[in-house]
Formats: C-alpha cells, structure tokens, sequence
C-alpha cells in the first residue's frame, strides 16, 4: 500500500536523480568535448571532413557500400548522444511527476513556447538524438508547441555549432543562423499551437488541472525506469537504422551536383532546402558540408539553405516522432523548415556572403 509519505518522498528522489542524469550526461557527451572541439575550430578552421562527401567532390553513388558506410560514420558520431537521449526520454516518464512537465510545458501559450526552447538550448542534441527526450515529454503531457520548439532549439540553437560555425564559416553565418533560428523554434512552436482545433487545448488544459502525483506511476521507480527505455528503444530505433542506411546510399540522388554549376538561382536554393530538410546528420554536421561545398564553388544561396534545413529536422526524427504529433503538424514543421531555408538561401545573396 502506498503511503502519503512515499507519495511525497519518490518524485523529490526521481527528479534530483533526473538532474544529476542530465548534467552527468550532458557534460560527458556534448559540454566538454565541445569545448575542447571549439579550440580546433578556432586553431585549424576546421572541425573535419564532411560526413556527406569525405575528402571525395562528390557523394558516392548509390549502393549497399555507401550506405553501410554512411551509417558507420553516422552511428560513430551519434550513439553517445543517441543512448543519452534515449535515458532522458524514459526517465522524463519514470522519474518526473507529470503535473512538473504539466506546469512548465503543457499550457497552450507562447510562455510554455518560450520554456521549451530555452531548455533545449543546453541540450546540443543533434535532430534524432532529441527525438526521444521529445517523445517523452509528449507523453508527459507537454504541449505541441513547447515540445517542437525544444526538438528544433536543440540543434538550431546549439550554442556550439554557432561557435564552431563563427571559426569555420565566418560570424556573419553564425548570427543569420542564429537570427533565422530564434524565428524558426519560437515561430514554429506558436504556430504548432494554434494548430490545435478548439477542443484539443482546452481537453489538454483540462487533463493538466486533474494530474496528481499518483498518476507518475506505480511499481518501483527502477524497473518502471527500465522498462519504458526498453520500450523507446524497441519502438524507435530498427526504424531509425532503416531511414539512415536509406539515406546513406541515397546521398548522391539528394546531393547530385557539388560545383559551380550550382548557382544561387531559385532553382537549385529550394532543390538544396528540401534536400537538407530531408538528409540526417550529426550535431554540427553542417558545418563541414557547407565548408566543403563552398571549397568545390557552389553558390552562398545553396549553402545557406542547408544552414537552416540540415540540422532541425530529417526523415529519421520525423518517423520517429510520427506517434507523438499529428501529421499534419509535423507536414507543416517540415514545410516551414524548408521555407526558412529558402529565406537564409536570398539572405546570403543579398548580404553578401
């Protein structure tokens, strides 16, 4: 029988344990190699080769090799991250009280917007290595819009790709994307909310005011802990592996010309927007495409497309979160994704990049 005293002691235990989670983890996946990885930045103007290409012009064709390949490096580059987001994710569920996620993410307002990208901004998580801290706040019952704007601000706000991006690109790419980026996660998770039809808000803010303590759970915190990582992982990631080796060999189709034969024409600034809201890649991963596709002569309106449609979101963290929004809120994130690709593409030209 539980008693009210165990009701009050477990989630001030499974919050302090979620925190320390956090940190730890943060701290030994993204904070401190980062900032180690920022000195090279700025030592080398580099922070490698470009996981799209290698040292190759061009992505290789098509082919079982190319995606094995791809989905090494890729998988090299993520799996901390990915093993980190998926504790997080299990544990915003197992560890937290709902009514904590509830007060803090769940209202339709631009403040729980405002949270939700803001708290995504330590997180550096890279597009769908956030996807399953999303989903479980999701199921914690945070808002649509809060839970966009912390998916998108994880990768478009990343605090260290701005950084590594000023050493390698130049500081006017850091602050377009930073400017395009706050419109974006912020924009984009208002936007989400006002997609609600007008019985899903109020339904919403009517399961908040009856959340209790009780409804974290029952069963001991651990095993609870255990069992819906187990759950996330079985549900999310063969499809995950699927879509990325998919994406390895299709690197060519998305990517067919890198020269100067692409200019900063219409044309080729919506075919590279729509190309890079499509591709995956790691954390920062944007950085060296750009570079190197800069190196072979495309045109700024290109590269800047890929600025702001590389990073937030991919056809992996769509399907991954295709059980936690609507299609038609993840249609429209993806086709205003690639709208604000479309507008850093004419930025760059126009400023002159």
């Amino acid at each position: 029988m539980t008693t009210a005293r165990d009701t009050q002691t477990t989630p001030s235990y499974g919050w302090r344990l979620f925190i320390l989670l956090a940190i730890v983890g943060l701290f030994y996946v993204k904070w401190f190699p980062y900032y180690h990885r920022a000195f090279t930045a700025e030592a080398t103007h580099s922070i490698g080769h470009s996981i799209l290409m290698g040292t190759e012009a061009n992505a290789p064709a098509p082919s079982l090799s190319a995606a094995l390949d791809y989905a090494w490096a890729y998988g090299k580059a993520i799996w901390q991250a990915m093993v980190l987001g998926l504790l997080l994710g299990s544990a915003v569920q197992a560890l937290l009280p709902p009514q904590w996620v509830a007060r803090v993410l769940g209202r339709h307002s631009f403040g729980s917007v405002a949270a939700g990208g803001l708290l995504a901004v330590p997180g550096m998580m890279c597009t769908c290595c956030a996807a399953p801290v999303v989903a479980g706040l999701r199921a914690r019952h945070a808002s649509v819009g809060s839970a966009i704007a912390f998916w998108l601000g994880n990768s478009v706000l990343n605090p260290a790709t701005l950084v590594f991006m000023g050493f390698v690109l130049g500081w006017q790419w850091s602050l377009l994307r930073l400017v395009l980026g706050v419109m974006m996660v912020f924009g984009l998770g208002w936007l989400a909310n006002r997609l609600s039809t007008k019985e899903e808000a109020p339904a919403a803010d009517d399961r908040l005011a009856q959340l209790t303590p009780q409804q974290a759970g029952s069963g001991n915190m651990f095993v609870r802990w255990a069992q819906l990582f187990l759950r996330m992982t079985v549900r999310l990631i063969p499809e995950y592996i699927v879509l990325v080796l998919l994406l390895g060999a299709a690197r060519a189709w998305l990517f067919p010309h890198i020269s100067p034969e692409v200019t900063s024409s219409l044309g080729w600034i919506v075919a590279f927007a729509v190309a890079g809201m499509l591709f995956v890649i790691p954390t920062a991963g944007e950085v060296p495409i750009i570079q190197a596709m800069l190196a072979l002569g495309i045109g700024v309106g290109p590269a800047g497309a890929l600025l702001m449609t590389l990073p937030p979101v991919s056809v992996p963290s769509l399907a991954m979160l295709a059980g936690s929004f609507r299609p038609r809120v993840l249609a429209v994130v993806a086709a205003v994704v690639v709208l604000f690709g479309i507008a850093a593409g004419y930025a760059a030209v126009a400023l002159g990049f």
